[in-house]
């Protein structure tokens, strides 16, 4: 068993279990802003990546 794959799935459940339960308990305005949030963390993320890659390569 890799122990890498085990964090990051674990990781990636707790993330999608964390944002299912603030979007379900969250009022109308404060949905939109939590999506709007998580897309800026998103891409955000990916730019991060991207540039680790580059820099690897």
């Amino acid at each position: 068993m890799d122990i890498k794959s085990l964090i990051k799935g674990t990781a990636a459940g707790a993330a999608v279990g964390f944002a299912c339960y603030a979007l379900s308990n969250a009022r109308p305005l404060k949905k939109m802003s939590i999506r709007h949030d998580a897309r800026k963390a998103l891409k955000a993320m990916g730019d991060l990546l991207g540039d680790i890659k580059s820099v690897i390569m």
